[in-house]
């Protein structure tokens, strides 16, 4: 089950997703998941001890983050890119209609915050390194992400090299993590951020649904599951 929230309470500023598949081998995240729960105003949800079955809890998840101004994602980097469950959460949560589309406004206005270390050091992101390319050329999926569901996109918080970091690294690392949860939204560079964009996905660009597919093959909705059994 999800980490509990108490809905008589005063509403959570920040939504905290935390995606790890292995607490067991974190390094660093499951210092920054120990400190996050302990911040005012953040409701913190492990992902993976909450859906270990992979059963997302959708109208729930959408409560928790409609409630929330700010939707952190905190993991590590796997192959350039999310943990498969929070990539899961993404493709089940942000629904059509609900978060993007021309109806889809339960997310319009709010922030978006990547909190991430990766393996490497900051120097293997480089066209010269083994990873071939600047860390900045893997944001764009998170940055349209929260663009198509009309939030503002904010300067994530990277660690590189998470495990060869030194102890003062580390310390220093999440120092400054609860120091932007727990000031959030007073952050300095705040008003340099662009405002948030709007990118409509149109109907005509969505998959039908069962029966628009029925009508179009002129059969009914039944015929047309019987004959792709």
């Amino acid at each position: 089950m999800p980490d509990s929230t108490n809905l008589d309470e005063p509403a959570p500023r920040i939504y905290l997703l935390a995606a790890h598949p292995h607490w067991r081998d974190s390094h660093i995240n499951r210092r920054l998941l120990a400190a996050a729960r302990e911040v005012p105003g953040v409701d913190v949800n492990d992902l993976y001890s909450s859906y270990p079955d992979y059963a997302i809890d959708v109208p729930a998840e959408q409560r928790r983050l409609a409630r929330a101004d700010l939707l952190v994602l905190m993991h590590p980097i796997q192959w350039y890119s999310m943990p498969p469950l929070q990539k899961l959460w993404l493709d089940e949560v942000l629904a059509y209609d609900w978060a993007y589309g021309s109806q889809g406004t339960a997310l319009l206005g709010k922030d978006f915050w990547l909190a991430a270390t990766t393996g490497g050091p900051e120097e293997s992101y480089h066209p010269q390194n083994y990873n071939r390319y600047f860390f900045d050329a893997f944001l764009p999926p998170y940055e349209q992400t929260a663009a198509l569901c009309g939030m503002r996109f904010l300067p994530p918080l990277l660690l590189h090299g998470a495990r060869s970091a030194s102890q003062q690294e580390v310390a220093a690392h999440i120092d400054t993590f609860v120091d932007r949860l727990a000031t959030y939204p007073d952050w300095p560079e705040m008003d340099e951020i662009e405002p948030c964009p709007r990118c409509i996905v149109p109907q005509t660009d969505r998959p039908q649904d069962a029966e628009d597919d029925a009508a179009a093959l002129g059969a009914t909705p039944d015929t047309t599951q019987a004959e792709a059994a």
